[in-house]
C-alpha cells in the first residue's frame, strides 16, 4: 500500500510539477527504461558485476573482522595496541580513500571488494567483540569444570552466545557493503551499476539512474533478507517452546 501510494505521489508530481524529465521522470518512464536494459542485457550484466564485489567484500570484510575481533575481545593488550588505530581508520571517509584503492588496485573488481569489505569491518569487529565478552564468567567456569577444551569452549559456548550479537553486526554489514561497491564503481569502474550511474548521469539519461537506484535498493533488501533468515535459522534454538 505505501508503495502504491508513493508511486501515485511520484507520477503526479512529475506530471503537473512542470519539471524537465530529465530532471524527474514519471514512473513510467522509468519503468520503460528498466524494460530496455533488461531485455539489451545490460542490467543484467552490470548488476551481476555489482553483486559479486558486494558479496565478496561483505564475506572478506565478515571473515577479517570476526577473526581480529575474536582476538581483541579475548586479549585486552591487544585491544590496547590495535584499537587507535582501528578507530582513526573509521575517521576517515571511504569516499576519500576509494580513489587511492582504484589507484593501487586496479578498476576491476579487485578494488570495489576491498573497498566494499573495509566499509562493513568497523560495525562487524565492534558486534563480534561485545558478543565475546557478553558470555558470563560463570558459564566459562562451568565449561572448565566439565574439562572442555579449549575448541569446545569456542564452539559450544563461545560461538552460540555470541551469535545474535554477531548476525546483527552482519546485517549491517550486508546493506554497507552495496554503499562500498558502489562508491568504487562510481570513482573508477569498467563495469556494475556504480558505471551506470556515471553513464546516465553524463548524458542526462536520469530515467537509467533510476533504475540502477532501484536495483541496489531491490539488491540491498534482498542480502538483508537472506542475512535475516540466516539468523532465524541459526537462532531457532532460542525460540520459546509452543505455549509457553
Amino acid at each position: 500500500m505505501a508503495i502504491a501510494v508513493a508511486l501515485g505521489c511520484w507520477a503526479a508530481i512529475a506530471r503537473w510539477g512542470n519539471l524537465p524529465a530529465f530532471i524527474l521522470p514519471s514512473p513510467g518512464a522509468v519503468g520503460l527504461r528498466f524494460l530496455a536494459a533488461l531485455r539489451d542485457g545490460t542490467l543484467v550484466r552490470h548488476a551481476g558485476a555489482t553483486l559479486l564485489e558486494v558479496l565478496g567484500g561483505l564475506a572478506l570484510g565478515f571473515l577479517l573482522a570476526t577473526i581480529l575481533g575474536y582476538g581483541l575481545a579475548k586479549s585486552t593488550a591487544l585491544e590496547r595496541l590495535l584499537a587507535p588505530y582501528i578507530v582513526a581508520s573509521q575517521s576517515i571517509p571511504i569516499v576519500a580513500i576509494a580513489p587511492l584503492l582504484v589507484i593501487w588496485f586496479g578498476p576491476g573488481r579487485l578494488s570495489k571488494v576491498i573497498i566494499s569489505a573495509l566499509i562493513v569491518f568497523f560495525p562487524i569487529i565492534i558486534n563480534t567483540i561485545v558478543g565475546v565478552r557478553s558470555v558470563p564468567d560463570d558459564l566459562y567456569d562451568l565449561m572448565r569444570s566439565l574439562r572442555a577444551t579449549r575448541w569446545q569452549i569456542f564452539t559450544r559456548l563461545e560461538l552460540p552466545a555470541a551469535m545474535p550479537v554477531l548476525l546483527g553486526g552482519l546485517k549491517i554489514g550486508a546493506t554497507l557493503s552495496v554503499i562500498g561497491a558502489v562508491v568504487g564503481e562510481v570513482v573508477g569502474a569498467n563495469e556494475g551499476l556504480g558505471l551506470l550511474i556515471n553513464i546516465g548521469r553524463g548524458v542526462y539519461d536520469t530515467t537509467l539512474v533510476y533504475v540502477a537506484v532501484f536495483t541496489l535498493i531491490f539488491m540491498a533488501l534482498m542480502i538483508y533478507g537472506s542475512v535475516s533468515l540466516l539468523e532465524r535459522l541459526l537462532l531457532a534454538w532460542q525460540a520459546d517452546p509452543p505455549g509457553r
